[in-house]
């Protein structure tokens, strides 16, 4: 029967702690019993690492790791490279974990039946297929009933599920979109394979924030956590360059510095070209107008590059001072100051335009040894400046950043 929404009791489950700060971060906090959460990424990008690294910390959880790809030995090869490097560490008891290789529905659920875990583990989800369905593995149709089935069992036995996805070449997870709507949490894991960094976003969070954000660096022995991103995407060795600025951006309660590399060079085919990796080109056209039209830099007939270092995607509007800066700073082949970072969001009409939690972003720029910060006029209302030892450059408009950056 209907019920009032103040009869409803609720029940707070405590979190699942997966001894992991950065994917703790992004769940929200831990894995929410009786959750089902979807992990979708590249191929080769660590998503089975990542997810074996995980449970074989977990030894006060009952884990059955199904696998639908690789065999039991693949997965004890890659758990001894794991656990080796563990123990270097410290010595830990074994962890509960089972492995099993299946690929039916109705086996996994008896597989369920007998040893009733805390926590499961399908790798991947595009291998499993039920009975009931008249299709081939991976069909959108058998995708759809057996995530059905799975969140069914989920709820009913407080049993957390955590399913591996693969994604197709435009980038989005495979398979229909009412995947993403029955599981409860969607995780995007992300890199350039170049690289040896590795971001995990939350696309979709019933239980906490999708603003967070998991840095993790790949190495030999697995997937290392990265408590202090900042160092690890400015680089040191820009001295003497031109087009390299710092920007001092926030994802989700996370302040880092990140280094924005801007090259522009006059058009040698008549058309100028416009790149852009790891910031948005329709913002980058936008902030090349402003300069034409409000500062008077003529960059029509420029090609513009503009990279983020370390291969993370940023969508902070904050970066947008270090944007013009590092292109400015490439147009006139000028190196801009090494002790200076900026945060600041550009208006239509040229303006410095405040952004969010400015505290933190000084903190974080006086934290690695940085001596002068620009940042808007507007947020230095209320601001104690005693706290800080950097000195804090107050701007309106983007001529005064430029008068102080070029001089």
């Amino acid at each position: 029967m209907p019920i009032s929404i103040q009869e409803i009791n609720t029940v707070d489950h405590p979190r699942i702690d997966l001894h992991d700060k950065e994917l703790n971060r992004v769940l929200g906090g831990g894995l929410v019993p009786g959750s089902l959460v979807l992990l979708g990424g590249e191929p080769g990008i660590g998503k089975s690492t990542l997810i074996l690294q995980t449970v074989l910390q977990l030894h006060d959880q009952r884990v059955l790791y199904i696998s639908g790809e690789e065999s039991a030995s693949q997965l004890k090869l890659r758990a001894n490279r794991i656990e080796q490097h563990a123990t270097t560490k410290e010595q830990q008891p074994p962890s509960d974990c089972l492995i099993v290789c299946e690929t039916s529905l109705e086996h996994i659920f008896a597989h369920l039946a007998t040893t009733e875990p805390t926590l499961v583990i399908i790798d991947s989800i595009q291998t499993i297929s039920t009975e009931q369905v008249d299709s081939s593995p991976g069909s959108v149709t058998q995708i759809r009933e057996c995530a059905a089935a799975l969140l069914k069992y989920a709820k009913q036995n407080s049993t957390s599920i955590l399913l591996i996805g693969h994604i197709n070449k435009e980038g989005n997870l495979a398979g229909p979109k009412v995947l993403e709507h029955i599981v409860d949490t969607v995780l995007q894991f992300e890199g350039d394979p170049q690289y040896m960094y590795r971001i995990l976003r939350s696309i979709k969070n019933r239980f906490g924030s999708t603003d967070e954000l998991g840095i993790y660096e790949m190495q030999q022995s697995g997937l290392r956590q990265v408590s202090n991103a900042s160092e690890l995407l400015i680089g040191n060795d820009h001295e003497g360059m031109s087009g390299v600025a710092i920007a001092s951006t926030i994802e989700g309660s996370r302040p880092f510095l990140i280094e924005t590399q801007a090259l522009v060079s006059t058009a040698a085919y008549g058309m100028p070209q416009r790149s852009v990796t790891g910031f948005d080109l329709r913002r980058m056209n936008m902030l090349l107008a402003v300069l034409e039209k409000r500062a008077g830099f003529r960059l029509a007939q420029k090609d513009v590059f503009l990279n983020i270092a370390g291969g993370i995607k940023v969508s902070d509007p904050a970066i947008d001072l270090s944007v013009i800066s590092a292109i400015l700073s490439s147009n006139m082949d000028t190196e801009l100051p090494n002790s200076i970072c900026m945060a600041g969001e550009v208006g239509l009409s040229g303006e410095i335009r405040p952004v969010n939690r400015i505290e933190q972003r000084i903190s974080e720029a006086q934290k690695l040894g940085f001596k002068r910060i620009l940042i808007p006029e507007k947020n230095t209302q209320g601001l104690p400046k005693d706290k800080y030892t950097i000195q804090i450059h107050p701007v309106r408009k983007v001529e005064d950043a430029f008068r102080i950056l070029f001089g």
